[in-house]
């Protein structure tokens, strides 16, 4: 079965952001800017990309 995945790298700091976007932040593996991390694809990571879409940027998408 072929997982879909997802390739983010954090661009942006948390410094001065709501505590519930650096928890997103944490819970997506990032806490330093330019850190990359490879994650499934699901539904639950997508709202978390997009809750802190402005600190971080899709590097990859794979099928």
């Amino acid at each position: 079965m072929n997982q879909k995945t997802v390739t983010i790298r954090q661009t942006r700091s948390p410094i001065r952001r709501e505590a519930s976007q650096r928890q997103t932040l944490v819970g997506l593996g990032l806490n330093k800017i330019g850190r990359v991390r490879t994650l499934e694809d699901t539904p639950s990571i997508r709202g978390m990309i997009r809750k802190v879409s402005h600190m971080i940027e899709i590097v990859e998408e794979s099928a």
